[in-house]
């Protein structure tokens, strides 16, 4: 016996259907978040040493006491006419000027030069890339690094990412950015500064 759905019936499942078709559509909207600011306030932002990165220490005309050396764990190094000498918390300006000092009974007049590489840093200063990005990961912070150099390095956005719905999270407020413009349009409107503990949260798309 075949029935026949009610004008109530049919009224619901109309309902219905509008219901699920609204909450898809806002899902793929654009998030409810403000846009991440276009420029932030300058700054003499230097990268503090920290413990596993790796220091390249110059002296001036004295290539013997010049040296790639690695920060250990407590924070200190070793080089050349330099034992177990405090390096995590300086930067490698302060570093370098320390080095002198204390090799300068030695040498006369030492040019010390200390480049850091291999950064690993304090989540403080780094930038995290999470989510549906190709290699989500955290970075070290540079001076102005901005959401392209970021994205670059975590590959770019995987298959499924949904990158006009990203969020950027600073200092805990959450600002809207458009991965998918800047990434796949070529939109450098889209190209943000950032700043050093930035989080980028890259989600799924439905579709």
């Amino acid at each position: 016996m075949r029935t026949h759905a009610t004008p109530f019936r049919r009224t619901r499942i109309s309902f219905v259907f509008v219901a699920l078709l609204t909450l898809l559509l806002s899902a793929c909207a654009s998030n409810r978040f403000p846009p991440a600011p276009g420029q932030v306030a300058a700054s003499d932002y230097h990268y503090i040493i920290g413990p596993s990165d790796t220091l390249h220490i110059t002296v001036w005309q004295n290539p013997d006491l010049s040296s790639t050396v690695q920060v250990r764990p407590d924070g200190r190094i070793s080089s050349p006419l330099v034992s177990g000498m405090q390096a995590a918390g300086l930067t490698a300006d302060q570093l370098a000027a320390k080095i002198s000092k204390d090799i300068a009974k030695y040498v006369r007049d030492p040019v010390v030069t200390v480049v850091v590489s291999n950064f690993h840093g304090a989540l403080s200063q780094q930038v995290s890339i999470v989510g549906a990005a190709a290699k989500p990961q955290s970075i070290p912070y540079r001076d102005k690094m901005t959401l392209l150099d970021a994205m670059i390095a975590a590959g770019g956005l995987s298959p499924y990412a949904n990158g006009n719905d990203a969020v950027l999270i600073r200092d805990g407020k959450s600002y809207s950015v458009h991965l998918d413009g800047l990434l796949r349009r070529g939109n450098m409107a889209d190209n943000v500064p950032l700043l050093p503990g930035d989080t980028i949260v890259i989600p799924q798309g439905w579709f």
